[in-house]
């Protein structure tokens, strides 16, 4: 059984066991298990369901396992002739979660 979640704007195929980095803000204390109620599609066990635009009654539980930061990007920015440069670096944090089960 697979099914699609939408995240802060990101869509996510998910089944069970898989592990996710979701976007999250950053707060003193993470919770144990996270509920994604926003689930556009379930299917793998006969015809899928569609939601429009959510399946209603469906959900999506996960555990969560840890504060993650992604890969480092860089940022620079010239202007030729002008002796302008600039250089930041940015890392991305993320909450990293394991799907526990998918309900329909």
């Amino acid at each position: 059984m697979y099914a699609i979640i939408e995240d802060s704007g990101t869509q996510f195929k998910v089944t069970t066991g898989d592990r996710l980095r979701i976007d999250r803000p950053l707060a003193d204390e993470l919770p144990e298990k996270i509920t994604f109620d926003r689930v556009l599609m379930v299917g793998g066990d006969g015809a899928a369901k569609v939601g429009a635009p959510l399946v209603a009654g469906a959900k999506v539980e996960a555990e969560v396992i840890d504060r993650v930061k992604g890969k480092k990007i860089d940022i620079q920015k010239y202007k030729r002739r002008k002796g302008y440069h600039r250089k930041m670096g940015h890392r991305q944090n993320y909450v990293e979660v394991v799907v526990t089960g998918i309900t329909a």
